[in-house]
This record gives C-alpha cells, structure tokens and sequence, in this order.
C-alpha cells in the first residue's frame, strides 16, 4: 500500500507541475459579452433543467467570467460531469459537458467505529431518468467479523422534488451485526427520509422523519427541524464559505421495559428498553483557499437531554470521529463535541479520465490537521472528557463516494501511531457514524 501511494503522489507531483486546476476549463468568451442564447452539448443521459437551475449566466445577460467559475462549482456538486467548459460563438453561448458514467456495479465499502472496514457489493445508479436522482442498493459485510457483522441498505437522493428546490434523501437498511463497543446485538431495521427546502438563496429549511425498529428494545420514532446557513461555494470539496445548522430532534417515546442485564457478558440482552430525549445539534464548518492551499475549521456538537441508553451512547476512536484512538468501550458517552483544524494542499485537482469508455474523474490532496474530541454523559464536560491528535495523509478525490481517505494520527496520551482508511468526508461520515 505505501509503495502504491508513493507512486501516486509521485505521478501527481509531475503532473501538477503542468497542470493547476484543471479539472474544468475555463471558458473562452470575452468579459461583458452579450449573451443572445445559450445551448448544452454531451448532455446524453441528463435533462437539460438539471444543467439550467445551476446557471448563474443568463441569455440578455453580459457573460461573467467570474459566475462561470461558480456555475462549474454548483455543476461539480451534481457529480454527473467529468468535464464542464464554456464558449462563444457571437453571442451563442454553448457549455460543454462530459458525463459520468451513470450504473455502476462494484465493490460497496465504508468504516465504522464498531464494525472497521465493511466491504460488500452494490449497484448504483448516478442519474436515474436523467432527473439526478441517485439510487443505491448495497451490502457489506465487516473485514473483521467476515459475514457476521452485515449490513443491507437501499438509498435514494436528489437536490430537488418535482422541479422544486426541496433536497430529499430516503435509507432504507437492516443491520446484523454484534456491537462490541456497547455491547450488544443490534437486529434492527431503519427508515430514514430527510428533507431541505431552499428558502432562500442561502437558506435551508430542514425536517428528518426517522422509524427505527430495534430488536430487544421499543420502536424507536425519530422526528426533527432545523435550519441552515449555507455559503460554501460548494457542497463537495468546499474551498470558500461557511455553513451553519441547529437540528433539534426527539428520539423514541418511552416504554416500561427496563433493562437490568449485564451488557459486558457478551449475550444479548432482553428488554433493552426504550429511550425519550431530545437531540440538540449544532454543525458550524468554515472554509477559506489561498491558491493550492485550503485551511477549513469544523465543530459538531450535539448534546442530548431526557433519558439516552446505552445502545445510543457515542464512542469516539476511529476515521469518523476522533483519529487518535481506535474505537472502543471505555470511552461512551450521550454528549459529544467533535472539533477540527485542516489545512489541504491540492496536489492534483480534479482531471477528467476515461478506461474503456468509462467516464471518471480523480484527485489528489494532502492533508494535516488537529482533532478535538469531547464526549461525556451527565454535567459539564471537563478536561477529564478531552482528547486531542495531530494528523496527517493523503486524500484521492473520487466519483461517488467523494473522497478515498488514509490517514494516520498520534495522539500524545496513547504514544504510537493510529492508521485509518476512510470514505466520504468525515464532516459527513460523523453525522451518521453510529447508523
């Protein structure tokens, strides 16, 4: 693996000597040019109102070079293009894209706190009747407890609804798997479906409708709003702006099953019991780019008043959470606070590539940062609750699933080196760890 790295960081070196920020072109008309009309070319599978709604340049318009470069962001986010470029002929204004492949059948994975590595097998499908609809059924299966810890899991997400600008994102998935962290057997069956309607130009309104169904304890109803501010100039490897959310959530209802078994004795255990709390979040990212370099600052926070049991507690250790320890039990808790300080270096931004006619694009950053990692239960949180890791590695940028992530991080209190491989990026992989 190390070789493999080498050589790509490497390759990315030469290559970036003669190429910065070349994933898109940029366009070819003159500033202040009167647009007359504007046409799309190697749109094949993607109808022309997906490409339109992201538009900032507009026909009776002077074009902006300046709007184009935020309109190739915006059209980077939809993950259907490998190539975006822009000119004029006259007034004629014509963009010129080059679609992602759109089925992929390949090997499913991602890390977990409890579970490590999970690979498995899925069937995706990027841009469902052209409408950038992306639809997903997978299944896993953890490297560590080889098809004992399994997961299946159907997803479904676009930015809008019926040609409204309301984002909505549905799961549907079954777990099997022992939690060896909270120490128990989670047999349990999701449903979740989130919304985000667009306000105004950069403001969300957010819902989340939640049925969980958990073997041994009741059913767990989920439901919650919340608003964001939203700056960035992109929603996939950001490099300008700042985001802002509060979620409240109330999880379960209560019941009368009170659970007295020892969870440490490796049995499962019967009447876990319901849970009744509030969910308050809080999600606060800030990003700012200097040339190649991108520093971003990042804290979520959620803390959860009422009654919390252990199945739901946090644990922090691991690619998702904190990168100074491997996850574990000693360290659970019903509140947490997980900040962060990156800086990224883009060695290679984003190329478009094509192996037997498929269509794909890759990148290459390096990165460092600073963890932060408060978890506690009851009270205040205290130094006692505090952890803190420096890290670094390597990030290849990636259709799909966003980002390929190795890392290694140290913290002073542990004294040897932590490895991680990870997928998606962590600002992401945090809010939904646990699931």
């Amino acid at each position: 693996m190390l070789d493999f790295l080498k050589r790509i960081v490497f390759t990315c070196v030469v290559t970036a000597g003669f190429s910065e920020f070349a994933f898109a072109e940029t366009s070819a008309c003159p500033e202040e040019t009167v647009i007359s009309s504007i046409q799309f070319e190697g749109l094949e599978h993607t109808k022309s109102r997906v490409v339109e709604r992201e538009l900032l340049n507009k026909a009776g318009s002077p074009f902006s070079a300046e709007k184009f470069e935020l309109e190739k962001r915006r059209l980077q986010d939809l993950d259907l293009f490998t190539e975006i470029s822009a000119g004029c002929e006259g007034g004629n204004l014509t963009y010129h894209f080059k679609e992602i492949f759109r089925w992929i059948p390949a090997p499913a994975g991602k890390t977990t706190e409890r579970d490590g590595l999970m690979l498995g097998l899925a069937l995706a499908n990027l841009n469902v009747l052209g409408e950038d609809i992306r639809a997903e059924v997978q299944f896993r299966t953890s490297t560590r407890h080889f098809l004992d810890n399994n997961e299946y899991a159907f997803y479904a997400s676009s930015p809008y609804l019926f040609g409204t600008p309301l984002g909505w994102n549905f799961e549907f998935s079954h777990t099997d798997s022992y939690d060896d962290i909270r120490g128990y057997y989670d047999n349990s069956w999701l449903w979740d479906l989130d919304l985000d309607y667009k306000f105004m130009p950069h403001l969300y309104i957010l819902g989340t409708l939640v049925g969980r169904n958990l073997k041994n304890a009741a059913f767990l109803p989920e439901f919650g709003a919340g608003f964001a501010f939203d700056y960035r100039d992109s929603k996939i490897d950001t490099r300008k702006g700042i985001y802002y959310e509060y979620m409240m959530t109330h999880v379960g209802a209560g019941d009368n099953q009170d659970s007295d078994c020892d969870v440490s004795d490796g049995e499962s255990c019967e009447g876990m019991g319901g849970e009744n709390y509030w969910e308050l979040l809080t999600d606060a990212r800030a990003y700012y780019s200097v040339s190649r370099f991108v520093t971003g600052a990042t804290a979520l926070v959620r803390y959860r008043p009422g009654d919390v049991k252990f199945y739901d507690y946090f644990s922090h250790g691991g690619v998702n959470s904190y990168r100074g320890r491997y996850g574990d039990s000693k360290r659970l808790g019903a509140h947490e606070a997980l900040l962060n300080l990156e800086e990224r270096f883009i060695l290679l931004d984003r190329q478009p590539a094509s192996i037997l006619g498929v269509n794909f694009f890759y990148g290459v950053q390096l990165v460092a940062g600073l963890d932060g990692s408060l978890l506690w239960s009851s009270g205040r949180p205290g130094w006692d609750d505090y952890e803190g890791a420096i890290y670094g590695g390597v990030h290849l940028v990636v259709p799909a699933v966003d980002r390929l992530r190795f890392e290694v991080g140290y913290s002073p209190d542990r004294g040897e080196p932590k490895f991680f491989f990870g997928m998606i990026e962590k600002v992401s992989t945090s809010r939904w760890r646990s699931r």
